[in-house]
Order: structure tokens, then sequence, then C-alpha cells
């Protein structure tokens, strides 16, 4: 499958610091998976919606993926701690593994995500609608 160049996730202001990430359809080595998107310390990370432990997505209410004090990524199932800004787990059962990171980045008040060969858009129907840069919205 060829990926887009760039695929729109959500509007810049939709990711506030340290809150709430946008969740989205991926294909993992072309089997279907979830990752997601949250503003950390002033930037954008986004990571496979998956655990280095175990394959179980990490959020424990849909969306939320920080823990209480909202500085770490914490797993749901086995409580596994990572750092944020590059998906290391620092604690718990899966430590110096990572994330899978996704590239991405923000432009004309979107945030973007750039498929890879190994993480691809979802096929068929996408929770994520891909916008090219001209049918974005006005500033």
């Amino acid at each position: 499958m060829n990926s887009p160049e760039r695929i729109a996730l959500c509007p810049t202001d939709a990711l506030v610091e340290r809150g709430r990430g946008h969740v989205f359809d991926v294909r993992l080595w072309g089997q279907p998976a979830r990752a997601f998107a949250l503003r950390f310390d002033g930037r954008v990370v986004a990571y496979v919606n998956r655990c280095a432990h175990v394959p179980a997505e990490l959020d424990w209410q849909p969306g939320e993926f920080l823990d209480l004090e909202r500085r770490w990524i914490v797993c749901s199932i086995h409580g596994a701690v990572y750092e944020p800004s590059n998906g290391l787990c620092v604690a718990g059962p899966c430590v110096h593994k990572r994330l899978i990171p996704l590239q991405v980045g923000e432009a004309d008040a979107l945030v973007y995500w750039y498929p890879s060969r190994d993480v691809e858009p979802a096929a068929g129907e996408c929770s994520t609608s891909p916008i090219a840069p001209s049918a974005a919205p006005p500033p």
C-alpha cells in the first residue's frame, strides 16, 4: 500500500498541554491497530497505542493516557510507565523498551501524521479522515 504523504489528525488546539490524546486507526505491519497523539511539554508526540510489555492498548479511559499528575504515560493493564517525550519505559515490566513512535508535525493549525512503511493508514473506514492541504479550513 502506498501511504499518503501526510494525514491531518486534528486541529492543533484540540491537543491541550498534557491533556486527552487524539486516538486514531492505523495498520501496524499490515494488521489493524490504534494510535494516539498528545501534547507534552509544548510539542505533539504520537505512538502506536500498544504497551511494549503485552500488546494491550494503554488508555485507561478513551483518550486518557497520562497518570493523575499528568507526568507519565501509564499502561492501564500492568502499570508500565513511559516517558511521554520519547516513549521509553522507565518503570514496570518492560523497563528500557519503547512505545512505537509515529512521526507527527504541525502546520496550518492542524496536527499531521506522516505514515511509514510499518505504520500505515487504516484500510477502508478510518476514524481520522485524510485532509489534503488545499482542503484544510482557513486559519
